[in-house]
């Protein structure tokens, strides 16, 4: 009994050894270097319903099956800014900001399910949750395109990169963006992508 409870042992702790070595490099292989600045963060919420129904054996049989959904999302509206793109002018003091990079959003939901009831011959399957996934994700992106967020995020981000033009004008120099001189922070904070 001592040799079978020791046999078991040992091979119950390289099994653990071997997975979290799996897991520590897939860890390692999803670090990168990033430069994004989130500018803005909204919050949804929304309960779902999901039915489905089939006819059986010759429509004799009616299978159902529902679940009402909760999701929860957070989105995010960030700028990748090694995108952005200056020009600097020494003879003229001139930063000229020539590209700012178009607004990323990502949503990052959060499902809970209740009320699952299904029947024995129509049951709920891994195709059922990305579906409800999917369906969900949808009605949030069009939700969130709808909303006022994204116009928000451009805002945010003039006012952040107002540092640049207090840096610039503390220096001497004068900043550009789209042709035209900025000469004001309020001018700064209103300006349009």
């Amino acid at each position: 009994m001592l040799t079978l409870g020791t046999i078991w042992f040992l091979f119950d702790r390289k099994a653990e050894k071997e997975e979290l070595h799996a897991d520590s490099a897939m860890i390692q292989q999803q670090i990168q270097q990033v430069g994004k600045l989130i500018v803005t963060e909204g919050y949804y919420s929304q309960v779902f319903t999901f039915k489905n129904s089939q006819n059986l054996f010759m429509d004799l049989i009616k299978s159902n099956k529902k679940a009402l959904v909760v999701a929860n999302a957070k989105a995010t509206v960030e700028y990748d800014l090694r995108e952005l793109e200056t020009e600097i002018d020494i003879q003229n003091k001139t930063v000229t900001i020539t590209k700012i990079p178009e607004p990323v959003v990502n949503i990052y939901p959060d499902f809970e399910y209740y009320d699952v009831t299904q029947d024995y011959l129509n049951q709920f399957d891994a195709k059922d949750y990305n579906k409800v996934k999917k369906s969900v994700n949808a009605h949030f992106r069009k939700k969130i395109d709808s909303s006022g967020l994204k116009d928000d995020a451009e805002q945010r981000l003039m006012s952040e990169l107002l540092s640049i033009y207090i840096l610039t004008n503390n220096l001497g120099w004068t900043l550009v963006y789209n042709d035209v001189p900025i000469e004001s922070t309020a001018q700064m904070e209103n300006l349009s992508r």
